[in-house]
């Protein structure tokens, strides 16, 4: 897997392609980098031309200051398509890049054919209500987390994974952390993507800062683009009711539910999501 980079909106963004035919960009998650979809790459390649990107602030991308919110990275999206010289594309992002996926479809709906939302939120609170104490609590909680898995990256890893599977798929990866799920990836291949480029403690402030811009309650009944809800039944972080209120305020969205799936199911039940993401964008 080649890295690529590209210049866009003043800084290097860096990026990947797999596949050929119809481009689908992935975005990742908080804390996450492009390597987080290590189980949806190899599979979705096969029908299209996948293009996995490093937000900025993550993974091999710059990591500049200034100003961090959902508006920056949907410009930054757009700069990478210009960059590849994409007028329009298929996109799908996972929990805070499924956010960054709704803001791209509100600034430029006229670069999107389909879009996919995997276990996400349309904003902590609805319109009107302050959450700069939410953000605040999430911000410490992900620099204690950093802090710990840079300590002690196995053990800490799969002690924050009990939340984000299910219980027989969390004990398999503790009994063996070598393990390769579904042929593709083990518990220490992400304690590697975790440890490895992995974000700072400047980065998660600097991702919770954007995550507090992000609130499309009201924009969202506006937004006509084909859109498939992804939902987790199981979902701590971005619970399955957020993902039905955001299939409530989309007015052209199909919504699907992964059972006994926790937040990471992208990982865990990788087959199912990625035969709803092929049979949604080919249909």
């Amino acid at each position: 897997m080649t890295d690529l980079f590209a210049e866009v909106n003043g800084i290097k963004i860096c990026y990947d392609v797999h596949g050929e035919g119809e481009p689908l960009v992935l975005i990742h998650g908080f804390s996450d980098r492009k390597e987080h979809w290590l189980a949806q790459v190899g599979e979705l390649s096969k029908h299209f031309k996948v293009i996995r990107m490093d937000n900025r602030g993550a993974g091999k991308s710059d990591r500049p200051n200034g100003e961090y919110s959902m508006k920056v990275y949907a410009q930054d999206i757009a700069g990478l398509l210009d960059f590849l010289e994409i007028d329009k594309t298929n996109i799908a992002g996972h929990s805070l890049g499924g956010m960054i996926v709704q803001n791209f479809l509100i600034y430029y709906p006229e670069r999107v054919k389909k879009a996919i939302l995997i276990n996400t939120i349309p904003g902590l609170t609805p319109p009107g209500v302050p959450n700069e104490q939410g953000i605040k609590m999430y911000q410490e909680n992900s620099i204690n987390n950093l802090k710990k898995i840079q300590e002690d990256p196995l053990n800490e890893f799969l002690d924050g994974a009990k939340r984000n599977y299910s219980r027989k798929f969390y004990k398999e990866m503790v009994n063996n952390p070598d393990k390769k799920f579904h042929g593709i990836w083990s518990a220490k291949d992400l304690v590697k993507e975790k440890t490895e480029y992995g974000p700072t403690e400047k980065d998660i402030i600097h991702q919770a800062e954007a995550l507090s811009t992000h609130n499309v309650y009201e924009k969202l009944p506006n937004v006509e683009i084909e859109v498939l809800v992804l939902a987790a039944e199981k979902d701590k972080t971005c619970p399955k009711i957020m993902n039905e209120k955001i299939h409530e305020l989309l007015p052209n969205s199909k919504m699907e539910v992964i059972k006994n799936a926790g937040h990471q199911s992208i990982l865990e039940f990788a087959p199912e999501v990625n035969k709803y993401i092929i049979d949604f964008l080919k249909s």
